[in-house]
């Protein structure tokens, strides 16, 4: 079943990466718009839920976050990370930049201690103003999968026919390593085909990729929830902790949840 959060500002809640996350969903409320269509997606596909498309107004956005921010202030509830997330790909707002550049204004006023972080597919990096944005936050955390293309085509389902991770990488390159990178790690079977992260030559180049562009943390996380393909398991944390070795060794942080 799928997981879709019904309202703009949600929270906080407890997060295993982020601590006490107060997240905010730029989609609609009762489906999900990505650019992806993840076969592990907690909100499920993208062709679930959507009576309602309609993504709120930068003036919403602004309204909702004021509201709750300053109840949170009031009430003396802990807000560590101000988290975008919700159902879909946050960067998909056309106001993407303007929402991040006023959520920095009110995040400096009322919680001058918290992050704010992004989870991003990494897909919209190209788009006016979307990377700019991302460097002015503390947390970008961009999704790379894989670098095999048909790996990422079974497990991600790419919604644009014109995807192509040479081109998120070089996009990734732009920060100069000042980013969070997340992967997932998962095996089972996909479209009849088996899929396992941790296969020696796509485990390979995911780490040359990785220690190429020297992010300044890699989390590797698995399988948490429901996922809308029943065919999907979970990878140990003692096999993403070898995964990880290498880019330990290279000296990057490791963030790993099981």
């Amino acid at each position: 079943m799928a997981i879709y959060f019904d309202s703009i500002v949600f929270g906080p809640v407890r997060s295993r990466r982020l601590g006490s996350s107060l997240g905010i969903n730029l989609l609609p409320l009762k489906g999900k718009i990505c650019s992806f269509d993840c076969v592990y997606c907690e909100c499920g596909w993208n062709s679930e839920g959507h009576s309602d498309n309609k993504i709120p107004t930068v003036e919403e956005v602004r309204e909702a976050l004021e509201s709750k921010l300053s109840e949170c202030h009031r009430d003396n509830i802990p807000v560590d990370s101000i988290t975008f997330s919700g159902n879909g790909e946050p960067t998909l707002h056309p106001d993407f930049p303007e929402i991040i550049d006023y959520t920095i204004l009110l995040r400096d006023e009322l919680f001058p201690k918290a992050v704010i972080s992004v989870l991003s597919n990494a897909t919209m990096l190209g788009r006016p103003g979307v990377k700019e944005a991302l460097r002015k936050i503390e947390n970008p955390i961009l999704k790379l999968d894989g670098v095999d293309k048909d790996y990422v085509k079974l497990i991600d389902r790419p919604q644009n026919p014109n995807y192509s991770i040479s081109e998120v990488i070089s996009n990734l390159e732009w920060f100069e390593g000042d980013f969070i990178l997340q992967t997932m790690f998962l095996r089972g079977v996909v479209n009849d085909v088996e899929v396992d992260s941790m296969r020696s030559d796509l485990l390979e180049r995911w780490q040359r990729m990785v220690i190429a562009l020297r992010p300044r943390e890699v989390m590797l996380y698995t399988l948490d929830r429901k996922t809308p393909l029943s065919t999907l398991e979970k990878v140990s944390v003692e096999e993403m902790e070898l995964a990880a070795a290498p880019l330990k060794e290279a000296g990057i942080k490791i963030r790993i949840s099981g």
